[in-house]
């Protein structure tokens, strides 16, 4: 089938909170070290203000599933993008340390509640033939938005507006976040969704707007499914049945951090610095690491409906064992720092190839409709705790040895490419009710 301008515009709106997640997400790494000057931060402070955020994404990720299927996914996002203008304009005012911290919490809600329901909804519209593809505009929209908040960061530092700079380059989040708000007023609900309140013609209309070959056969198949899974026999998302869905979920989401990325991403400038890079050049290197994880993800995207999720993990997982463990080794030795950016780009890639490409399309695949919202808070809340821990003992670790983290980064990565190979089954190509079936959840 080909792709009609409602689901086009239906996908990009709900992948706009990816844009955001991206930015808020990476942004802070232009800021650490202007913070730390400003409120003569320590290293476990410095900890605390990077990883604040990832409280409120935990909160976030945890309870997005409440409103999700209570007042829908769209509805849910309205209120995520709020989140998110809120914490631009909050953090951009901050009138201290504390304050700062709030309000990036604040945004963090809106990061960890937009990971979990913008996939669900795009996932929930989309067609089985598309759905790596569409799910994937998510991430695509998350490293748009990492790309920009690096760029962001290089100009606003190129204008020299001193003690302000960091200010502006916090605050500049609420123009998108505001663009992001407004346009969820212009798509419908998730035809999944209105067929679980029993609004069927509602969701009939919505799988026809979105070019379905044959929207009576699917809504059958999605009447079919939520009957199956009725509350009469309905089970707690930790029933047995539901015990690979909830590894699958979780392990994905744990690798996804596991990694190290976002660690990265967040001390992106401050890696570069002690490496000996200048201020300003570190943020210029930090838009070509941006710019590969653009590149690979729209790579991986291309491919990710016919190599297959499980392939891509396998292929990135073995790239970044590498380039970590040679990152490792750089910094071990104190040598050959020209050597960095290369690797780092390289490592970068090779996660947005496969991890970055999969973990959202992944967690929007392996629950049934009636435990969706449950299945994928869950496996955005493994990746935002972990992602918490990480980022808030990076520094301390980085202190003792800067080599400690990457090292344990490569080993991470190496474990997960035999996780993978032995336990993840391959979802390319299957509805979510054909991939209820495949993992025995009957």
């Amino acid at each position: 089938m080909k792709l009609n301008s409602y689901l086009v515009r239906s996908t990009l709106v709900g992948a706009l909170g990816g844009l955001l997640f991206g930015f808020d997400t990476a942004v802070i790494a232009g800021t650490t070290r202007q913070l730390t000057l400003v409120y003569h931060l320590t290293s476990s402070q410095l900890g605390i203000t990077v990883s604040s955020a990832l409280l409120g994404t935990i909160i976030g990720s945890v309870l997005a599933g409440i409103p999700g299927q209570r007042i829908g996914r769209r509805d849910s996002l309205r209120i995520m993008a709020l989140f998110y203008v809120i914490s631009a304009v909050g953090c951009a005012l901050a009138w201290n340390w504390d304050a700062l911290l709030a309000f990036r919490v604040i945004g963090g809600m809106g990061i960890g509640g937009s990971s979990v329901l913008g996939p669900m909804y795009i996932a929930e519209i989309a067609p089985a033939a598309w759905r790596g593809r569409l799910v994937g505009t998510f991430q695509i929209n998350i490293v748009v938005g990492i790309l920009l908040a690096y760029l962001s960061n290089f100009l606003i530092a190129t204008l020299h507006l001193g003690v302000a700079e960091w200010r502006w380059q916090l605050g500049v989040a609420s123009i998108p976040a505001l663009f992001f708000l407004g346009m969820l007023f212009r798509v419908e609900r998730s035809p999944r969704w209105l067929t679980l309140q029993g609004r069927v013609e509602e969701a009939r209309a919505v799988l026809q707007a979105s070019g379905s070959p044959d929207a009576g056969a699917e809504l059958q198949e999605i009447l079919a499914a939520i009957r199956q899974d009725s509350p009469t026999n309905r089970t707690s998302l930790f029933h047995r049945k539901y015990l690979l869905p909830i590894f699958l979920a979780v392990t994905v989401g744990m690798f996804n951090q596991l990694s190290g990325i976002n660690a990265i991403l967040y001390y992106l400038n401050d890696i570069f610095a002690y490496a000996g890079f200048s201020r300003l050049s570190a943020d210029l290197q930090a838009v070509y690491v941006g710019l590969a994880n653009l590149i690979a993800t729209l790579v991986a995207m291309s491919v990710i409906d016919k190599l297959g999720r499980k392939t891509l993990l396998l292929i990135g997982a073995v790239g970044m064992t590498i380039c970590m463990g040679m990152v490792a080794v750089i910094f071990q030795a104190g040598t050959h720092q020209n050597a960095l950016l290369p690797l780092l780009i390289l490592y970068t890639a090779s996660f947005a190839f496969s991890q970055g490409a999969v973990v959202w399309v992944y967690l929007g695949e392996v629950f049934p409709t009636n435990v969706r919202a449950q299945g994928q808070s869950l496996g955005s809340s493994a990746t935002w705790v972990m992602n918490a821990a990480i980022s808030g003992v990076f520094p301390l670790f980085a202190l003792h040895h800067a080599s400690i983290p990457f090292y344990f980064f490569a080993s991470m990565m190496a474990l997960q490419f035999f996780v993978v190979l032995f336990v993840y089954p391959e979802t390319k190509g299957l509805t979510l009710e054909q991939m209820q079936e495949k993992l025995g959840i009957d």
